[in-house]
């Protein structure tokens, strides 16, 4: 079921997708399921995987909690609101920042599409997915 608001027309989404960048240094970790229950600090994204936690959290919220981490990057959230089951606009997205040699993490929120870009990549990115949006 789409929530009525949601966008699945592939040029919808890409027209309307307005990338907005956080200025704010995510970085990436993965800890034991018992050290994930007993953090202090909340992480923006937490996904159970066989080998452990992956975590997305604030990179001075890892320094602090002693987590080891990698892969500091910004996070740019498109503001259009994608609906789960849209066909097609990551692949655009992928492919139009593969043609700028960026990097990316996806995480696919309920309303929107969040991009984990390396800090160094993130202007390219930008300009990628602004040309993309038209």
């Amino acid at each position: 079921m789409t929530s009525s608001n949601a966008k699945t027309d592939i040029t919808d989404l890409l027209k309307h997708m307005d990338p907005q960048l956080d200025v704010q240094r995510y970085a990436f970790a993965t800890v034991d399921p018992y050290v994930a229950a007993s953090l202090d600090v909340v992480p923006t994204m937490s996904f159970i995987e066989n080998e452990g936690v992956t975590l997305i959290l604030p990179e001075e919220d890892a320094i602090k909690a002693n987590i080891a981490h990698e892969f500091i990057c910004q996070k740019i959230t498109l503001q259009v609101h994608s609906a789960l089951e849209a066909v097609g606009f990551m692949a655009a997205i992928s492919n139009k920042l593969l043609d700028v040699g960026v990097p990316c993490n996806v995480v696919a929120g309920f309303y929107h599409d969040h991009l984990f870009i390396p800090v160094d990549k993130v202007e390219t990115a930008m300009a990628a997915l602004k040309e993309l949006a038209g």
